[in-house]
Parts: C-alpha cells; structure tokens; sequence
C-alpha cells in the first residue's frame, strides 16, 4: 500500500512539475507570433500606406487625409500618369541595363581578382588587401569631388557608359565576401586540376568558380538593390532626361510648387513591382544562396 501511495504521489509531482513548461511555452509561442506580427505590420505599414495613397484621385488627396481609405480601390488612372509623365518605361530599361551589366561585370571582375589574392602569393598581396581596407571605411561621399573631377576627365558625365565603369568600381566588400570563400575551399582541387593539365583560367571558371555560387547570390541580391535604388550618384552624373533612372523618374512629381504624393506613391509601386516579380521567380535560388553562405565548411 505504501508503495502505491509513493507512486501515485510521484505521478502528481511529476504532472504538476509538467504542467508549468508547457504554460510557459505556450505564453512563450503566444508573445512571440503577437511580436512578429507587430513587426511584419509595422513594416509593411509604408507599402500599406503607398496603395491607400495611390489609389486616391487628385482631389481626393487634397481633401483626405493619409488614414483615410480611397473611395475607389481600383482607380489605376494615378498608375498610368506617373508610368507616361515621368516616362517610367525609358527609365526601367536604363536601370535595366545598368543592373545586368554592373551585375555580370562586378561578378567576374571581383570572383577574378579574390582568386588571384587568395591563391598566388606575390609582393604587393598584403598592400592591395590593406588598400581595399581603407577604401571599404572611407565615406563615399566624401570623395564626390575627386571622382567628379575624374569622370568630368574621362569625359563620362552624362553618359550611361561612365555611369556602369563608376558603378563598377566600387564593390570593395563582395571582394572580401569572395576571398572568405576561395580560402574555405581547399587548394588541393587547384593542385589536382593542375596536375591533370588544367590552366589557372580552368581551375577558376570550371572548379571554383561554381562552388561560390551562395556568395555570388549574396552578393548579387546587395549590389543590385544598392544599384537598383542609387539616387544621389544617378541624379549627379546622369543629367539627361533620356538618361533617367528609375530613382530619379520618382522625382518628376516634386517642386517648388507642391508634390503629388499619389502620383508618387503610384511610382513607387511601379518600381517595386519588377523587384517582387524577380524575387517570386527566383525565391527558391535566393534562399539555397544565402542558407548556405550563412554556414561554413
């Protein structure tokens, strides 16, 4: 009997001890879906803000206010004016351009140079490295003036070519991001290709250059959104209406005289739309990419 009364006294410390975590896991599931919430409204609260605004008529923006829903969720007539009034087709297929060649040339230009740092030893290694150091902490801004002064030389204000060369040039942080990953890999697969007969441009295009493929993928998604919504350098050496960029066709509805925030909230959208299209296409690679950058072998 004794027995007995110790067991079953056993069972009820035991579910009692039980009970507590699984309260305080399910507060602790509770508190942390309610803060996620939060934060996924709390930035999404611009976007929501943009499609109230850009589905708002002239006169119904001047006489409502942000919070206040539009009458017609339809109205596409705020769309259609900022795409032609600001010439937003001309403009995508500028920054269309300038993305894809910034993109494949900083590409192979930095997987190229890492591969030479990380792999041949020669005097001046260690002095480019600690170069591309201080270019990577100096501000851009602050060398405006010397790089102005250069590309008023070379001729290349005011032309997209001279934009792509400046755009080019200053990618210092996917280097390193390439030379971290060339130096995981192991310098026996050179020594391999090259005793079998494969040249240095071999061993780089057909070995090692497909095993970067999670940096290249990190690296592409933060250059092309830094290129993709580039203002301040797109406004100053692109002065030509013909040569708009999609960041600067955005400012055609601004002045001194007022801004038209539907058309502008309606621009914005344009331009998010072909991002989010990429994105959904290519969500599986873009995740694959950067899953497997976050974790080294």
């Amino acid at each position: 009997m004794q027995t007995k009364k110790m067991t079953a006294t056993i069972g009820k410390l035991g579910r009692s001890r039980a009970n507590p975590p699984v309260l305080k896991d399910a507060v602790f599931n509770v508190l942390k879906y309610a803060i996620l919430i939060f934060l996924a409204f709390w930035f999404m609260l611009p976007l929501i803000s943009c499609v109230i605004t850009a589905a708002k008529t002239d006169k119904e923006y001047a006489t409502t206010t942000v919070t206040q829903l539009p009458k017609n969720w339809f109205n596409i007539q705020s769309y259609i004016n900022a795409f032609n009034l600001s010439n937003m087709g001309n403009a995508f297929k500028n920054s269309f351009i300038i993305l894809v060649v910034v993109l494949v040339c900083t590409t192979l230009i930095g997987t190229q140079l890492a591969y030479v740092l990380s792999r041949f030893t020669f005097p001046g290694n260690t002095l480019i490295r600690g170069l591309f150091t201080v270019a990577a902490l100096l501000p851009g801004i602050a060398m405006q003036v010397a790089l102005y002064k250069m590309m008023v030389g070379m001729h290349a204000v005011n032309s997209l070519w001279g934009y792509i060369i400046m755009s080019m040039g200053t990618d210092v942080i996917s280097i390193y991001v390439f030379i971290q990953y060339f130096e995981n890999i192991p310098i026996s697969l050179d020594e391999s290709a090259i005793v079998d007969g494969a040249s240095y441009f071999t061993v780089y295009s057909k070995i090692l250059l497909p095993l970067l493929k999670p940096a290249i993928v990190t690296c592409v998604i933060l250059k092309g959104v830094g290129v993709y919504n580039e203002y301040y350098a797109a406004n100053l050496y692109l002065q030509s209406a013909h040569l708009k960029t999609v960041a600067i066709a955005l400012y055609t509805f601004t002045g001194p005289q007022g801004s038209k925030y539907n058309l502008i909230c309606a621009g914005v959208i344009l331009t998010l739309l072909p991002m989010l299209v990429l994105f959904l296409l290519f969500q599986k690679q873009i995740y694959t990419g950067i899953a497997a950058g976050a974790v080294k072998e």
